[in-house]
């Protein structure tokens, strides 16, 4: 009752106010919306079901290329943590050079980067993709295979990224890698590929992608590749999307002395 005597004496103010500067408070009010739409990790459930039903109602099941072309349509509206049209032509481009028989990528979202790599493997080529969070798993695997794509093709895993390249041996057989996309957590690139090496899963030439890899967030992956040329040749860094490529040949191991 105290709040609605003290209320009601500023409301004459409060109308002024709102009058006078209503197309700036409109103008706000959008900006608000937008900026709220801008990131959809806030509610990645809900971003990733509205993403995975924009694709079904739209593509040509089937078809790659037309599943593509539903990411783009809906990205006008619903900007998407995928790599986009600009950094997809490069990720095609090194999958079109390296033509490799393994992939992994950390990070599906809702399949856009899998379909994208999927579709330009040779014959027998394989994708191995980790994603953490089970409903973007779920809604991810789904658009890979409206896509047209098969399980034999891909795999996907279900867990922390840390976990999968403990296992991946298992997944992998006797193959190594010869693609490694990172579009995950940036905080996790550094101690990611640290146990790619460990595990010795790079393969001779193995070229590596890194999104988002820019500072400050990738500060310490940055310094880490660049204190070993010997091993890491940056190929490219732009649209901060990283590639590095691991030599041909492994690097001699130092003879200790007698």
């Amino acid at each position: 009752m105290w709040l609605l005597a003290v209320s009601l004496p500023l409301l004459p103010v409060i109308v002024v106010l709102v009058t006078h500067y209503r197309d700036a408070l409109a103008a706000f009010c959008r900006n608000l919306v937008l900026h709220i739409a801008a990131f959809p990790w806030r509610m990645p459930k809900a971003c990733v079901r509205s993403t995975h039903n924009f694709i079904f109602v739209t593509c040509t099941h089937g078809n790659p290329e037309s599943v593509l072309e539903a990411f783009h349509l809906y990205a006008r509206t619903h900007p998407a943590l995928s790599l986009g049209p600009s950094k997809g032509e490069i990720l095609d481009e090194v999958v079109r050079q390296v033509a490799p028989s393994r992939v992994l990528e950390l990070g599906t979202h809702c399949g856009y980067s899998s379909v994208r790599i999927l579709r330009l493997l040779p014959p027998g080529g394989r994708l191995l993709t980790v994603e953490r969070d089970p409903v973007t798993a779920e809604a991810g695997e789904e658009v890979i295979l409206v896509a047209g794509f098969k399980h034999s093709q891909f795999q996907l895993l279900t867990c922390p990224s840390a976990d999968a390249i403990v296992h991946l041996r298992t997944h992998l057989g006797a193959g190594l890698l010869e693609l490694v996309l990172m579009d995950h957590d940036v905080g996790q690139y550094l101690s990611d590929l640290q146990a790619l090496e460990r595990e010795e899963l790079l393969a001779p030439g193995c070229v590596l992608l890194f999104n988002n890899a820019h500072p400050p967030a990738a500060d310490t992956l940055l310094g880490y590749v660049g204190s070993r040329p010997e091993r890491y040749a940056i190929r490219q860094q732009d649209h901060s999307l990283l590639e590095l490529q691991c030599p041909l040949l492994a690097a001699p191991v130092p003879l200790q002395p007698s």
